[in-house]
């Protein structure tokens, strides 16, 4: 039996709304709303804020807790301790969760702004300067020697480091969007995700060679993002001026 090409076209089509209908009702969206994000946790979070969505809670009072939350966390790990390590890595970890809901929110009810944006991303070198910091401070005196330099100067390199790469990566967006600044995908998981597994690290007691990894890494992938930040500027300054010649009589 011969299938003719619209017909095909009108099966695929069917096919494409009826998996967008059956993602709607298992994320509790309507076909109005964005897609569903890809990322597990994102997917969780809008979840959570669907009913905040015709509320007066905007997406800056969660970006706020998110600040909160993560200081907390800073603030347990910089107390030192087996313990307080502990409670300051799963503190961490929440407000890690929590940093997706504000932009969830934004997509789902158009609370969104430029002034917003920014807050967020400041918000997010904030909870990891003092992640790193905290980390040194808590370190026991015991430790220090292994060590190649003060544990507190070590988180402070490490914390800027990434604070460093958010800024960089916040003016790449600038000027090539999302997608310029878009991180490695896989299974629903970002590279950002890997911030998941820092219960691990003060369960099995290996914040003192955390910190050390992150002090020497951090710096390192801070250099590779501005080469690509210089990238992405020549190019954008090469693409204007080409369409400026172009568009000249």
């Amino acid at each position: 039996m011969r299938t003719w090409p619209w017909t095909a076209m009108g099966a695929q089509k069917g096919y494409i709304s009826g998996m967008e209908k059956r993602q709607n009702m298992a994320f509790g969206t309507s076909s109005d709303m964005p897609a569903p994000p890809r990322q597990w946790d994102a997917r969780l979070a809008r979840r959570l804020v669907m009913p905040l969505k015709d509320t007066s809670v905007t997406p800056n009072h969660l970006t706020t807790l998110r600040l909160l939350i993560g200081l907390a966390g800073a603030a347990a790990l910089a107390a030192g301790g087996y313990g307080w390590a502990n409670v300051g890595a799963l503190l961490i970890v929440l407000s890690n969760f929590v940093d997706h809901t504000d932009g969830e929110l934004a997509r789902i009810s158009g609370k969104s702004s430029r002034l917003g944006h920014f807050y967020d991303l400041a918000a997010d070198a904030l909870v990891t300067i003092g992640l790193f910091v905290g980390m040194g401070l808590g370190v026991p005196a015991d430790a220090h020697a292994s060590l190649p330099a003060v544990p507190v100067w070590l988180g402070w390199v490490a914390g800027l480091a990434v604070a460093l790469i958010f800024f960089l990566r916040m003016r790449i967006e600038q000027r090539a969007g999302k997608a310029g600044t878009r991180q490695a995908f896989l299974a629903g998981f970002e590279t950002e995700d890997v911030l998941y597994l820092l219960p691990l690290v003060t369960l099995l007691d290996g914040v003192t060679p955390f910190l050390l990894v992150a002090a020497i890494g951090a710096p390192l992938f801070a250099a590779w993002v501005a080469l690509d930040y210089r990238r992405t500027m020549r190019r954008g300054t090469q693409t204007a001026a080409a369409s400026h010649c172009g568009s000249a009589p």
